[in-house]
C-alpha cells in the first residue's frame, strides 16, 4: 500500500507546485499592476463601435436549444470514433449496442424535429 501511495507522490507535488505558481502569478498581478480602471476600460467592446443596446440583454431560448442539440450530437460523434476503432474486438454485441444507441438518438432527433425545435422563425 505504501508503494502505491509513493507512486502518486510526483503527481501531488506537481499539483501543489501548479497551485503555488498560479496563486503567485495572480497575487503578483494585483501587487505590481496599476488597479485604476477608467470608464473607457470598463466599457463594452463591440468591434470598435459603441454598443447598440444593453449588453446584458436576454437571448432567445432557441440559441440555447441549438447549443444543447449541437452538444448532444457532437458527443454522439465522439462516441462513434472509439467504437469504430474497436469494432473488430467488441464483436456483434458491441455493434448492436451502438445500433441501439444511435436508434435512441435518432428517436430524440425526430422528436425535436416534430416539435419544431429546429425551426428558426
Amino acid at each position: 500500500m505504501e508503494q502505491l501511495l509513493l507512486s502518486y507522490l510526483p503527481i501531488l507535488i506537481f499539483i501543489g507546485l501548479v497551485v503555488v505558481v498560479g496563486i503567485a502569478l495572480m497575487a503578483g498581478s494585483f501587487i505590481i499592476a496599476k488597479q485604476e480602471p477608467d470608464a473607457e476600460k470598463l466599457s463594452t467592446y463591440e468591434c470598435g463601435f459603441e454598443p447598440f443596446t444593453d449588453t446584458r440583454g436576454r437571448f432567445d431560448v432557441r440559441f440555447y436549444l441549438v447549443a444543447i442539440l449541437f452538444i448532444i450530437f457532437d458527443l454522439e460523434v465522439a462516441f462513434l470514433f472509439p467504437w469504430a476503432v474497436s469494432l473488430g474486438e467488441i464483436g456483434v454485441f458491441g455493434f448492436w449496442s451502438m445500433v441501439v444507441f444511435l436508434g435512441v438518438l435518432t428517436v430524440g432527433f425526430i422528436y425535436e424535429w416534430k416539435k419544431g425545435a429546429l425551426e428558426w422563425e
